[in-house]
């Protein structure tokens, strides 16, 4: 599936550095998320259908991201 992504409203957490260094997200067409690094706006974007954002959403809300070091 090719998304234009031109039009796209990018956002950020508020809770975001200063620096640049983020992930941002934007609300696509049917339904779909976009998701892209701050630093490079123009570089590549992931694109999860909706019931896919759900699943990365509830994942890292329960912690299955974090690492034990």
């Amino acid at each position: 599936m090719k998304i234009d992504l031109s039009a796209a409203n990018w956002f950020k957490s508020s809770h975001s550095e200063s620096s640049g260094a983020c992930v941002e997200v934007a609300w696509l067409p049917e339904d779909t998320v976009g998701v892209r690094d701050s630093k490079n706006p123009t570089g590549p974007a992931l694109v999860f259908a909706p019931g896919d954002w759900d699943d990365f959403t509830g994942a890292i809300v329960r912690g299955d991201f974090n690492r034990l070091v």
